[in-house]
């Protein structure tokens, strides 16, 4: 059973939203604080984190942005009506997805069900476990991404998804529609900035200069082209 953990300092909505997650066939975790909620990450298999952004000590972004760089686990946050700025920092950060309170549960679900979907369907076919270019070797089956020395470069599940996007279209211009579509759909990206901004976080990790990059370039008024030679 998929595990998810829940992390609001708010009890009411913490037990409410574990009960109605495990009426729907899910493992429900709860955390009231961020210190908590990294105890439970360190020592059980959790598979996604519904994270409300406003809770007292460390905030939800600043954990989300910690999850983000150092593991795959998804992240939907929860954030209030008014707070478009959070949400927009939010997608920049790693978050996968996010829903605004006051929230349908049935909708939360939803949005769980289809991260999940995107998280463990990204990778490509097992045939093609291995893509090795440049220096790199990505494994698509566990997401690690192996650098000089076999050294393990961190991606976030959005990261991922946009490398193996670039890599099985190479060569071809992808316009930010294209993009959208290939990875999480428009609705993800709710703010194209988020797009640009999880681009130029790929090439901080896979150039050599990001400010001239060898392998994503941008392709003025058209979009990006990802260039690899293939081995």
């Amino acid at each position: 059973m998929t595990t998810i953990l829940v992390v609001d300092d708010q009890r009411d909505i913490r037990e409410a939203l574990c009960e109605q997650l495990e009426r729907n066939g899910f493992t429900a975790m709860a955390a009231d604080s961020a210190a908590v909620a990294r105890e439970c990450l360190e020592s059980h298999p959790i598979e996604i984190v519904v994270l409300d952004i406003m809770m007292p000590g460390e905030t939800g972004l600043s954990l989300c942005k910690s999850i983000s760089e150092t593991s795959k686990v998804p992240v939907i946050l929860l954030t209030a009506l008014a707070d478009e700025t959070d949400r927009i920092i939010g997608l920049e950060i790693g978050a996968d997805d996010y829903v605004t309170k006051p929230f349908n549960p049935r909708e939360l679900i939803a949005r769980i069900r289809s991260v999940l979907r995107r998280s463990q369907g990204g990778a490509a076919p097992k045939e093609n476990r291995n893509i090795k270019f440049g220096s790199w070797c990505l494994d698509t089956q566990t997401g690690e991404l192996f650098g000089k020395d076999n050294v393990i470069v961190s991606l976030s599940t959005g990261e991922l998804r946009l490398l193996i996007v670039f890599l099985k279209n190479a060569g071809q211009t992808l316009s930010r529609d294209d993009l959208f579509n290939f990875t999480k759909g428009r609705e993800g990206f709710a703010f194209e900035r988020s797009l640009d901004n999880m681009i130029s976080r790929l090439r901080r990790k896979i150039e050599t200069d990001p400010a001239n990059p060898e392998h994503i370039k941008t392709v003025w008024g058209d979009g990006y082209r990802f260039i690899a030679k293939f081995s």
